[in-house]
């Protein structure tokens, strides 16, 4: 291995044990969260309403049902809202089917939400296509109007597979709607760059009124509305295929997780103009992978995994609910395919975390919230419902008992004379069982009527000045004496890990491990000046 791939080893290894130690939360646990409903088929959505209604509408990918159910944890039956079994596509793919759904923000007065659907499409070149359509809710029913499909937009599909789907109106009341790349693999019909086509990108579009011939309006301030050949629906681009995204219900954040090629998952805060690179990179890596690549105004994602932690992202929720308080703040997302369930801290500009919090033996197709924020997640094999709990429930706060006032126990009573000057006398008497009356001096008049078992004349405290004490040298981590605390010194630390050598140890403890690390990224990339931290070194003699 290259010294610049071991530093580089060693500098992931270091960002791992930092982000570790930065996120500390108690152990959790996967729990059914409706242990007496049926399982569904396929759930791919789960969320409410807005209406302020406690109840959980739930999708069903190939039945083509939509099903709502009352959210409480016995709850054992559902009803169906809606069918579009009949208007999809037969032989659905994986990808395929009913996929997305998303409430009107004035639902709870006009009835209205919208779905996603794989149709059927005549071809010739094209044999199935997407549609965008709103259906109606009649007030005091929970069965929608099967007669009021409103078409607002269909998309040809030429392949099975990268449908997106996710659809999700934003705190500027604007519908979003996410669509994939048109699927096949690498991008095979060139639409991740191309913003002549709604493939590849997250569309932004009013619902409430319409644009000459289209059935709804596209905002002003859509950052390609006065783009030559591009689409006015294009929100941002660049994406393969974002399998979910959510609005932060606090700050109005647009998180996606977009699934990746062959190597790496994404999240990605969505931008408006944003270009998320696909497929000139797959992630923050130039794709194919090991060519070279232009990321010049591309927009990269936050966070990114590998193939050896999952296989195709499900992107999640920051958590804004109360039952977890610990994961308040914090993005929840997952694998598919391997389960995995990880909560990521951002501030805005780093992640400052991220942290495996469950590691479910089942596939993790969607997160949805409730009316409360709380967080669920569905699984398209075993068709049920779960939350995250705590492994061992937090210790309640005890309320106190209220009691009368309590009559307290006779004390040694001393009553000063005021503005007096106590002196008592330097000597200390222990005389069992004795009654003491001080003898009273000019000066001082104590009383004191007590039984105690030792009586004391206390030796007046006396004051002491300690003597100043040296503050220890912090130790400087500059290990090969370069003048610089670099990777150089990094590789030095790790090839220590878990020995005892006073020579790395920075803690003190005995032997080198996470403290040393932590105390070593103080340090890093400082200058040396006389054993102590001086400025930072010219910026020549830094490790690149």
């Amino acid at each position: 291995m290259t010294l610049r791939a071991r530093v580089a080893t060693a500098i992931a290894a270091l960002t791992g044990l930092l982000l570790a130690h930065a996120l500390a939360l108690p152990p959790l646990r996967i729990v059914d969260a409706f242990p007496n409903l049926p399982a569904f088929n396929r759930p791919v959505y789960i969320g409410h309403a807005g209406d302020g209604g406690n109840r959980l509408f739930v999708v069903e990918q190939y039945s083509g049902l939509l099903k709502v159910f009352d959210d409480y944890a016995t709850v054992s039956s559902t009803r169906t809202v809606l069918d579009l079994k009949s208007r999809m596509h037969s032989g659905l793919g994986n990808e395929e089917g009913f996929l997305g759904l998303a409430f009107h923000p004035d639902f709870a007065v006009n009835g209205f939400f919208y779905v996603y659907y794989t149709a059927p499409e005549s071809g010739p070149v094209y044999f199935r296509k997407s549609v965008l359509s709103r259906f109606h809710l009649p007030e005091g029913s929970e069965e929608a109007d099967a007669g009021s499909e409103h078409v607002l937009l269909t998309v040809n599909q030429p392949a099975s597979n990268h449908n997106g789907g996710c659809l999700a109106f934003g705190p500027d009341g604007y519908l979003y709607v996410a669509l994939g790349d048109g699927g096949g693999s690498g991008d095979t019909y060139a639409n991740g760059q191309n913003l002549a086509t709604l493939l590849g990108s997250i569309l932004r579009i009013d619902v409430n009124s319409a644009d000459t011939g289209l059935a709804y309006h596209i905002p002003e301030d859509n950052p390609f509305l006065a783009t030559p050949n591009a689409r006015g629906e294009i929100w941002a681009y660049g994406l393969r295929n974002p399998w979910r995204f959510s609005f932060d219900s606090l700050t109005g954040v647009l998180w996606a997780g977009d699934v990746g090629q062959g190597a790496y998952e994404e999240i990605d805060i969505i931008e408006p103009g944003g270009n998320y690179g696909w497929n000139i990179m797959e992630a923050s890596h130039c794709y194919p992978p090991g060519s070279l690549c232009n990321s010049a105004g591309l927009t990269f994602p936050v966070w990114e995994y590998d193939r050896t932690q999952g296989q195709s992202v499900t992107g999640g929720y920051v958590y804004r609910g109360s039952r977890l308080p610990e994961l308040f703040g914090l993005y929840v997302y997952a694998d598919y395919v391997q389960g995995r369930i990880w909560a990521l801290e951002y501030d805005g500009t780093w992640v400052r975390g991220n942290v495996l919090l469950a590691d479910a033996p089942f596939t993790i197709s969607s997160f949805g919230v409730d009316v409360d924020d709380e967080l669920y997640f569905t699984s398209l094999n075993t068709g049920r419902i779960y939350r995250l709990d705590y492994v061992t429930p937090p210790t309640p706060t005890p309320t106190p008992t209220p009691t009368g006032t309590p009559t307290p126990t006779p004390t040694p009573t001393f009553t000063p004379t005021p503005t007096a000057t106590v002196t008592p006398t330097p000597t200390l008497t222990d005389t069992p069982t004795a009654t003491v009356t001080p003898t009273p001096s000019p000066t001082d008049t104590w009383t004191a009527t007590t039984t105690p078992s030792l009586t004391a004349t206390v030796t007046p405290t006396v004051t002491a000045t300690p003597s100043p004490t040296a503050t220890p040298t912090p130790k400087i981590p500059d290990y090969d004496g370069n003048g610089v605390v670099d990777g150089l010194d990094l590789l030095r630390l790790l090839e220590a890990w878990g020995l005892q050598d006073e020579a790395i140890d920075l803690s003190g403890d005995g032997r080198v491990d996470h403290e040393d690390v932590l105390r070593f990224a103080l340090h890093w990339d400082a200058g040396v000046r006389n054993g102590d931290l001086g400025s930072p070194a010219p910026a020549a003699s830094r490790c690149r």
